[in-house]
């Protein structure tokens, strides 16, 4: 029979799908299968509008045939089937869409499910195998034809036997070369994988004889040593056909989740939260989402990619897509299930990307709804949850210049000096006394650090409660959110406490040990930007605050940063005017000036390290401490 040519356009449309388009060749299963789960469901289709036509279910399967003597790999359906002339425009004429056009027609009516765009997902085939034998009866012929190519030289189309209505695939598997095995997709176990990994919930069996082994008859009462055993085949439905996410809530309990998020490999712990929700109308989607227990090993490393997975009708599309999910939630595993999804021919890539923005904003504020009603009814897995994510939450504050501020602020925790636990910020808000102007909080290396810091000791004597900021991005994260209900954040190391009348005091003592504070300043040069009387300290001799936006552990972290630049905080250093040692510095100041040059290192050098800052010249510093004890 003479072969027929693919139309010009086809014959390099055809070239670039099998070298280009598709990124990884094991997806041609998964194509041919939806293709054989289309005809199925056009048979179903069909026996609603035609009495004449029967629709048993038990009558209606896909199977899968490997010969590896033969190296070729079979895919078989009970569907509706083609006729000739269906054969030659479906497959003739590439990106010609039977399912498509089947769908098209029938789209304002019930019962028509249809996953794939047949005539392209089919072309798939041609990037494993040499040959591709198509034949097929139609439900409305007793004629069977077959289409048979070698890729884009043409094909041909000639009758054939076939006495059951649908369609067999032969593929003839291409030999291993240096770069592929290809022997693989003869294998069962190979196949099975697959058909799990993007198959496993297409909604008739998909069948395949399997290997098995057992015991010989007559042996099974032997020890085991001594029993032989044979092999044999059993015919199994490898795909589980019905998707927990399409089930009832109410047929499920919570076990069924952790069961299945644990068959997934999202965790290997049970979820701190299950989010499972449907949603009908303009863009109709299913999704089950899950909130693991703890972060995976590298989640706060480049290596870890965030997305979930993405499904047509079930039909796996893509395994990790970033687009549903916001960088400060990419701690969320599941998946999204949608027939409303528009594919490109290769079905990894969305053709628009309307719908899936659309998909992202719904996810991304069930989420957020999700995570605060946990916060207020199940507070205790909240905080084991935060333990985990919390960074993250805090690094979704800063980043983007803090336009997700607003979303986020309300799920923060940070430990509070007064309840001696983690807080949030509206319950912080709410303690707040009547006189309060401010947030204050306090950063530091951990909480008992920052507990004993001289600069908390005015803002705990006035009674107000400080937020304990113990993680790098903490401060940046609040100098990003500003203010919370109208309140400010402030720092207790701020130069300016918002205390009138206390700052009206060490003004003035400032202005009466003017010449003091100065030759201090002058001693330390650009160390400090300003020495003067402390109205902070109560207890405590010295403290450093900071003037400006870029406080003192700010200025640590921006340290440890290759690109830092040698950024530097303006530092002002404290004197506790009300400290005996001030008497000390005083003398010094009239009677002998060297020794007030060394009383000021000390004091400086003393408030680095109360900030765990490295002392600038070791050396010096432990000459002026041998100094002092002569």
């Amino acid at each position: 029979m003479a072969t027929k040519q693919f139309k010009a356009e086809s014959k390099r449309l055809l070239d670039l799908m099998i070298n280009s388009i598709y990124t990884n060749k094991e997806i041609f299963l998964r194509e041919l299968i939806s293709n054989a789960s289309d005809a199925i469901d056009k048979s179903y289709y069909r026996s609603l509008v035609d009495e004449n036509v029967t629709f048993n279910k038990e009558d209606f399967y896909i199977r899968i045939t490997a010969d590896k003597e033969k190296r070729t790999l079979t895919i078989t359906d009970t569907g509706i089937g083609m006729t000739k002339d269906e054969l030659e425009n479906n497959l003739g004429t590439i990106a010609k869409s039977g399912s498509l056009a089947f769908k098209n027609e029938n789209e304002a009516k019930e019962g028509v499910d249809i996953i794939g765009q047949f005539g392209v997902g089919f072309y798939s085939a041609f990037m494993v195998s040499e040959d591709v034998v198509v034949k097929s009866r139609s439900i409305n012929s007793d004629e069977a034809y077959k289409w048979e190519s070698k890729g884009v030289e043409g094909y041909e189309i000639e009758e054939c036997e076939k006495n059951e209505v649908g369609t067999e695939i032969t593929l003839k598997i291409k030999a291993n070369t240096e770069d592929e095995n290809y022997d693989k997709y003869l294998e069962e176990y190979t196949l099975k994988e697959l058909i799990k990994k993007y198959s496993d919930f297409i909604k008739y069996p998909i069948k395949m004889m399997v290997k098995k082994s057992r015991v010989k008859a007559g042996m099974e009462d032997k020890e085991d040593k001594d029993k032989e055993y044979e092999d044999y085949f059993e015919d199994e439905t490898l795909n589980s056909m019905v998707p927990i996410w399409r089930k009832n809530k109410n047929e499920l309990k919570q076990e069924d989740y952790d069961q299945f998020y644990m068959d997934k490999h999202f965790g290997w712990e049970k979820p701190l939260k299950t989010i499972h929700s449907s949603v009908e109308g303009a863009v109709s989607y299913t999704t089950l989402l899950f909130v693991p227990a703890k972060a995976p090993f590298d989640f706060y490393t480049k290596e870890f990619k965030k997305g979930l997975e993405l499904y047509s009708n079930g039909v796996l599309i893509m395994e990790k897509c970033e687009d549903l999910l916001p960088d400060y939630f990419a701690f969320v595993q599941g998946l999204v299930d949608s027939a409303d999804l528009s594919l490109n021919i290769s079905r990894e890539l969305l053709q628009h990307d309307r719908q899936l923005k659309f998909i992202a904003k719904k996810i991304k504020e069930k989420i957020k709804n999700e995570l605060l009603s946990m916060l207020k009814k199940d507070r205790e897995n909240y905080e084991k949850f935060y333990e985990s994510f919390g960074r993250q939450l805090k690094y979704g504050v800063y980043s983007d210049f803090g336009s997700n501020k607003d979303v986020l602020q309300d799920l923060l925790l940070f430990y509070s000096s007064t309840e001696k636990k983690l807080v949030s910020l509206d319950e912080y808000v709410t303690r707040m006394k009547e006189d309060q102007k401010f947030i204050y909080y306090a950063a530091g290396e951990n909480i008992d650090k920052i507990d004993k810091l001289p600069q908390t000791e005015l803002v705990k004597d006035k009674g107000y409660e400080i937020l304990y900021f113990t993680d790098d991005v903490d401060e940046f994260a609040i100098k990003m959110l500003m203010k919370y209900k109208e309140k400010e954040f402030k720092s207790v190391s701020s130069k300016d406490l918002g205390f009138e009348a206390d700052e009206k005091e060490s003004k003035k003592e400032t202005e009466e040990n003017k010449e003091l504070f100065d030759f201090m300043k002058d001693t330390l040069k650009d160390k400090v930007k300003e020495v003067r009387a402390s109205n902070r300290l109560k207890t405590h001799p010295v403290c450093l605050s900071n003037d400006g936006e870029l406080s003192i552990e700010m200025e640590k972290v921006l340290k440890m940063m290759s690109d830092s630049q040698n950024v530097k905080a303006d530092k002002i250093l404290e004197i506790n005017t009300n400290h005996e040692m001030f008497a000390a510095i005083k003398k010094a100041f009239e009677e002998d000036k060297d020794k007030l040059k060394m009383y000021s290192n000390l004091l400086y050098n003393q408030a680095l390290l109360i900030e765990g800052l490295p002392v600038e010249d070791p050396v010096q510093f432990a000459n002026d401490v041998c100094q002092l004890i002569k």
